[in-house]
């Protein structure tokens, strides 16, 4: 039985429709102006229970932060390789759907763009936030890597900084 949440993409993409560069870097988000604090991603934070990312996100993850930034939430990680779990992750090599159907309340789909496209093929975004940073990459990891299709309807735009923050939701 699905769980009683929805799954929210919420992630920054180049005008050109990167999420990092070639090599998973994301450098060229260092230097974004913004609102001056944290562009929203504290109110988006507080309203998610659980989040769910490739292990490549999970790795570049780590090698950013100093401390684990999931703490306190359900953490699932898709991997053929890492297995069991951890304090804060549990890592997964089943199929997307079954472990979104087993996540509590409401999803943070974190990237990478491969779990994007499969949430996309299964029909398991509700919501998607993009922050669109003025900057174009020329290359890299797209947001949505090709063969990819889905259908969205607009809900809000926002002026933050230099950024552009939209929010759609998925068409029924």
């Amino acid at each position: 039985m699905r769980n009683m949440g929805k799954n929210v993409l919420y992630i920054a993409a180049s005008l050109d429709g990167y999420i990092a560069r070639e090599d998973g870097s994301v450098d060229w988000l260092d230097d974004v102006k913004g609102d001056g604090a944290d562009n929203g991603y504290l109110a988006f934070y507080e309203t998610i229970d659980s989040v769910l990312m490739g292990r490549g996100t999970y790795e570049k993850v780590l090698e950013l932060a100093d401390d684990f930034p999931y703490a306190g939430k359900k953490c699932y990680v898709l991997s053929r390789t890492m297995k069991g779990k951890t304090d804060q992750v549990m890592f997964t090599d089943e199929p997307l759907p079954d472990v979104l159907e087993k996540a509590e309340g409401t999803v943070w789909i974190v990237g990478g763009g491969q779990v994007v496209k499969e949430c996309l093929v299964h029909d398991l975004l509700d919501d998607v936030y993009i922050a669109v940073i003025p900057k174009v990459l020329g290359r890299g990891i797209p947001l949505f890597p090709p063969g990819t299709e889905a259908s969205f309807s607009l809900v809000h735009v926002e002026k933050i900084g230099d950024m552009v923050s939209i929010h759609y939701k998925r068409k029924d």
